[in-house]
Parts: structure tokens; C-alpha cells; sequence
């Protein structure tokens, strides 16, 4: 079922939502309707997938020494 909304906007704002979407070949309640369903989904860094290297290497220096100095001086040492 589709119901009207009546949004109260400044007219500036309205007419920079209508090129945008004329941009896309949508129309403004398209645009709308497609922001009202991003709401409720988790954000996009907590539903992606790793790439298999990253997945690989997940959790490979827990536990690990390493302070946060050493890695300034690696750093350093290997491009000064």
C-alpha cells in the first residue's frame, strides 16, 4: 500500500532533490523511499565481507609485543 507524505522542506533544498534525482532517473519519492530502507540495516562496515587476504590475516598479531613506538621506529629506520 502507498500513502502520500508531506515533507516541509526550504525551496532551495527541494530543487537541488529534484535535479538529483532527474540526474538519476528517479523521481524525488524513489530517492526518499530509498533512504527510509537504509535506516534500519547495520551499517555497511559491519555486513561486508572481508577479501580472502584480510580474512587470512585477521587476528594474526593478537597476543602480539608490538608497541606503537616500535612501528615509528621501523617506519624510520626504513624511509629516512
Amino acid at each position: 500500500m502507498k500513502t502520500k507524505l508531506t515533507l516541509r522542506l526550504e525551496d532551495e533544498l527541494i530543487d537541488r532533490a529534484k535535479s538529483h534525482a532527474k540526474k538519476r532517473g528517479k523521481s524525488v519519492s524513489q530517492i526518499v523511499a530509498g533512504y527510509f530502507s537504509l535506516l534500519d540495516q547495520k551499517p555497511a562496515r559491519e555486513t561486508s565481507e572481508f577479501t580472502p587476504i584480510v580474512r587470512s590475516l585477521k587476528g594474526s598479531l593478537k597476543g602480539a609485543k608490538i608497541a606503537e613506538k616500535d612501528y615509528h621506529k621501523y617506519l624510520e629506520e626504513k624511509y629516512l
